[in-house]
């Protein structure tokens, strides 16, 4: 009877254990293994690449801001492929976030995945970069058109001798490329220089540029200057001057401040570059997606910009054209580089 007894119990037990496992199984949390906080907020944000050496700056400044409002990041990296980024977002999507900022690649790309997440009951900001036909929540960018503008100023105050200029350029899937086109285009016009070729570099890398002028060269002999998209082309370009020993002899202008474009301004090798102080840029933007997380109408906002099929709010910060005479008060007052790192290389 007592060995009855045993054999019963452990085919009870046999049958129990099973059971406990599956639904130690279901009940596991899926998040990374991290169990979701419903009070806490989590705002996902989508960056083109960090190749550009800016948006490592505006990465830092904007998830500091949003972890001082309360809330968490989860930064993805789509390394400069649409597709990458679209999987990326849609990833952000179902981990429920509450809130997505996106820095496109594409701003025709991405118009579907940003309507699954306001499917999802998630609001969308398009950082720096329109993304076309997506009823944004909001897009938040600098003048784009009037950085062109300020650059194309740098470049006839420099004074162009033959009056001709070569674009270097960003790539056409950046919105942002085309305005600042327009403001610089605009200005040349004005003042009579011909734009002698506009080349743009894929995916913002520099040596497509690099590569153009080399195997270009003679285009050298042509041009009084050459509109570089940003300051990591102009860094490129300028080292295929270098080894031509054209460096300083053509006018170079860029965007965004980097240092080395800081530090070839004060020694007298780039013409200006136009700084958009990213801080600023990020802050409010952290500060708006926290906004939107909580879902909080953003009605002070009143600026509207056509993304193509809609007016969605619109936040614009204005860009400042920096030149040697000015460093120390923008760049270096704003404490966006330190004055012994511009000055580096300068002479005493």
């Amino acid at each position: 009877m007592k060995s009855k007894i045993i054999i019963i119990a452990a085919l009870l037990l046999l049958l129990v254990l099973p059971v406990s496992g599956c639904r130690k199984s279901a009940e596991a949390p899926e998040n990374d293994g991290e169990i979701k906080n419903e009070d806490e907020l989590t705002i996902g944000v989508s960056f083109d690449s960090f190749l550009i050496e800016r948006w490592q700056r505006d990465r830092d400044v904007f998830v500091d801001q949003c972890k001082s409002l309360g809330a968490k990041v989860n930064v993805q990296n789509a390394n400069g492929d649409t597709q990458t980024q679209i999987s990326q977002i849609e990833y952000l999507i179902s981990k429920q976030v509450d809130a997505i900022v996106i820095v496109g690649i594409d701003s025709d790309a991405l118009s579907g995945v940003c309507g699954k997440a306001h499917a999802a009951g998630i609001p969308v900001i398009a950082y720096d970069r329109m993304i076309h036909d997506s009823n944004v929540d909001l897009y938040i960018s600098f003048d784009n058109r009037q950085v062109g503008t300020l650059m194309g100023e740098g470049m006839v105050r420099s004074g162009l001798k033959n009056r001709k200029v070569l674009m270097c350029a960003g790539p056409n899937e950046d919105p942002n490329v085309a305005q600042l086109g327009e403001g610089f285009k605009e200005v040349m016009a004005k003042h009579s220089v011909t734009i002698v070729d506009e080349v743009h570099a894929l995916g913002w890398k520099p040596e497509y540029a690099a590569d153009y002028i080399s195997e270009n060269i003679g285009i050298l002999d042509q041009v009084d200057g050459i509109m570089c998209g940003n300051d990591g082309i102009a860094t490129a370009v300028y080292r295929v001057l270098a080894e031509n020993r054209r460096a300083g002899g053509i006018r170079l202008v860029g965007q965004d401040a980097d240092l080395e474009a800081c530090q070839r301004i004060v020694q007298g090798t780039q013409v200006m570059t136009v700084f958009k102080p990213v801080e600023k840029l990020a802050r409010a933007a952290a500060e708006y997606a926290v906004r939107l997380a909580k879902g909080e109408k953003l009605t002070e906002i009143s600026d509207r910009m056509s993304d193509g099929s809609y007016d969605v709010p619109y936040v614009m910060l204005e860009p400042i054209a920096v030149y040697k005479e000015n460093m120390d008060e923008t760049v270096i007052d704003a404490g966006y580089h330190l004055r012994e790192d511009v000055y580096l290389y300068a002479t005493k």
